[in-house]
């Protein structure tokens, strides 16, 4: 596939995957939407592999984790190095990472959070999650914001897209713990579980969720907290990448809002939100960017 298929695959696979960062991507200049589009492609293609579903939806638990992650990393490899894949999400990585200078470290340190699932891990403190985060996450964010033009050296903006990636995971968290319980896993840190008298094992018991419930509350905040220091880096990105940027961080910190406002219902039924509240961020969004200034930051280092 040449370029222009690529991204077309990519474009639907944005399309199909997350209507809120499809929406949101809409705001870019047509350069960085189809770079943004690429490297979304591939980070859902990891995704869905390392976690046998399809475009983020079904999730079920692998009988053989180890192999898929061997999957993922040969296919990078490959791409990387300049040979053909036959799989498009993996085609299009190689094309932004030449395109945007991606170091390989970044995409590497993406696929370690692959690897920490495949090994079965957990976190035990609130530091092991962050880092997981980080892993899943918070690089993609660091990417993006290559994507977007930032420097490899501007280390202060580089750290406000990883506290973007941060809040984007935290509620992703919060929205699944649910989902991610009945497939045998838990991101909870057991420091938090233990202090509440709570195990993976018990917590979703009707009798424990009220207990659960301000764990997950404790996630939203932190997502929140992410997220506004997050928005000090918009600053330095150009007015259609901030505008995006800005969008994303609403719509999304809208997912860790709910979440907390449901309190016990978000532990037995998804948290959505409507594309009318998701069009709302968009006329928001456009105002901020306006406005932006480099706020002080408060969450990320």
């Amino acid at each position: 596939m040449d370029r222009t298929a690529l991204v077309a695959h990519a474009r639907d696979t944005i399309a199909r995957g997350s209507q809120s960062f499809a929406l949101a991507s809409k705001l870019f200049d047509r350069e960085t939407r189809e770079r943004a589009w690429l490297l979304y492609a591939w980070c859902r293609r990891c995704d869905d592999l390392a976690d046998g579903q399809a475009l983020g939806h079904g999730m079920s638990a692998p009988t053989d984790p180890q192999a898929r992650l061997a999957t993922i990393r040969e296919r990078t490899e490959r791409a990387l190095a300049g040979g053909a894949t036959l799989d498009p999400a993996f085609d299009g990585l190689a094309i932004v990472a030449g395109e945007c200078a991606i170091p390989r470290v970044m995409i590497e340190d993406h696929i370690a959070g692959f690897a920490l699932d495949a090994d079965g891990w957990a976190p035990e403190t609130e530091d092991d999650l962050l880092r997981y985060c980080h892993h899943v996450a918070g690089v993609v964010g660091q990417m993006m914001a290559l994507v977007m033009g930032v420097a490899i050296d501007d280390e202060k903006v580089l750290a406000r897209a990883d506290d973007l990636g941060l809040a984007f995971q935290l509620a992703n968290i919060a929205r699944d713990v649910g989902e991610d319980a009945a497939n045998g896993r838990c991101y909870l840190p057991r420091a938090w579980l233990a202090d509440a008298g709570l195990s993976p094992e018990t917590m979703m018991e009707a009798e424990n969720r009220p207990k659960l419930v301000p764990l997950v509350a404790r996630l939203c905040d932190r997502a929140e907290a992410f997220e506004a220091s997050a928005r000090a880096g918009t600053a330095a990105l150009p007015f259609r990448s901030a505008w995006a940027v800005l969008a994303a961080a609403g719509i999304y910190g809208d997912i860790a809002r709910k979440v907390r406002a449901r309190g016990e219902a978000a532990l037995i039924s998804r948290t959505i939100t409507t594309g009318g509240e998701k069009a709302r961020w968009l006329v928001r969004s456009f105002a901020q960017a306006l406005r932006r200034n480099r706020a002080p930051a408060q969450a990320g280092a």
